[in-house]
Formats: C-alpha cells, sequence, structure tokens
C-alpha cells in the first residue's frame, strides 16, 4: 500500500467513526444535549452537545459537511482535525453559558463545523499555492453567515425542523480562527527553535 492509500484509509476510518458515535448518541440525544442547567451537573454535554441533532436530516447534513473536511483540506492531518472537534466543542458550550445565557438547549454539529472550515483556511492560507483556495472559503463561510443572519434561516430551520442557532456560527468562526492562529505562531516558534539549535 502507498502512503495515499493509507491517508485515504485514515480519512475514512476518522469519517466514519464520527459519524458513528454521532449516530449511536443520536439514539438517547435527550442525555447528551446542551442544556444550561445540567451542563455543570453533567460535563459530558459540553462536548457531546455538537454531536447530536434535532433529527436524522440535521444529522445527515451536518454528517455530509463533516465527511467533506478532509477531502478539501487534504494536506491538514486527521489527528489536527480531532484536536480541533474535541477542544471546540466545550469552547463553544462554554461560549453560551457566560456569553449567551439565553441559549437553554443546543444541539447539532455546525458550529464545530464552522470552526474547522475556518481552521482550515487559516492554516490554508500560508501556503501560496493554497491562498486562493483559502480565500474561497472565508469568502463561502462569510457569504453564509450573512444568509443565515438577513433572510436564509428560515429555510434551513424548516429543512431541520428546528430554528438555527446561528450564534454557534459565529462561536465556531470565531474560535476555529483563534485555534488556528494559535497553531500558526506556535508551530512558527517551534520552527525559529529548530533552525536556532
Amino acid at each position: 500500500m502507498t502512503i495515499n492509500d493509507w491517508n485515504l484509509i485514515k480519512k475514512l476510518v476518522f469519517i466514519a467513526s464520527c459519524a458513528s458515535i454521532s449516530a449511536c448518541l443520536q439514539v438517547y440525544a435527550d442525555y447528551f444535549i446542551y442544556w444550561r442547567d445540567l451542563v455543570f451537573r453533567e460535563p459530558w454535554r459540553l462536548w457531546s452537545a455538537h454531536w447530536v441533532h434535532v433529527g436524522w436530516i440535521h444529522y445527515l447534513l451536518n454528517m455530509l459537511a463533516f465527511s467533506c473536511l478532509p477531502f478539501i483540506f487534504p494536506h491538514i492531518r486527521i489527528r489536527n482535525f480531532f484536536f480541533l472537534l474535541i477542544v471546540l466543542a466545550p469552547l463553544i458550550s462554554l461560549s453560551f453559558y457566560y456569553i449567551l445565557p439565553s441559549v437553554e438547549a443546543y444541539a447539532g454539529l455546525s458550529g464545530v463545523l464552522h470552526g474547522l472550515y475556518v481552521a482550515g483556511a487559516v492554516i490554508y492560507s500560508q501556503y501560496k499555492r493554497e491562498r486562493k483556495f483559502a480565500l474561497l472559503v472565508f469568502s463561502l463561510i462569510l457569504a453564509k453567515l450573512l444568509w443565515e443572519n438577513t433572510i436564509g434561516q428560515q429555510g434551513t430551520a424548516e429543512l431541520i425542523g428546528s430554528p438555527v442557532l446561528v450564534e454557534a456560527h459565529l462561536l465556531g468562526v470565531f474560535w476555529g480562527t483563534i485555534l488556528a492562529l494559535i497553531a500558526l505562531v506556535y508551530r512558527r516558534g517551534k520552527i525559529k527553535i529548530g533552525t536556532a539549535i
């Protein structure tokens, strides 16, 4: 097997594992969604709320967007996506709790997805050959956020059967950008230290 074959297998296993975990949690969604009153008594909800959905159409839409990630950003390692999945979810949940106390309940991966896509675009913007693509991704996310915050929210809400919490998308973009910038600063510092030795 070639390195490309192994990379493809890793991507497929990653996608299948995440989709399977999400589907299993979906069966008992009430035990995993974000409920403001329960979030510190049942802290798993900080993470798990982003893996359950308001219905199976919502689940399928998010899993479709999630499945595209490793192929849209093929040079980002699966372990980096995994790290972002682990960190973005509680950052968004804690932002709900402390910044948006009016959010009583939340379910869905879309906030994390926005963070993952933006983080990928930030990382890709550092490579000259990938800058146009990164700019395209940024532009599409910005257009989507503008659409959702004006006229588009109703159509999506009807499709998934629940109101869209666009604040989750904005928080995902914010935290995805912050984490990607931290990674870039860390990587540049590591390179400078490595060349000085």
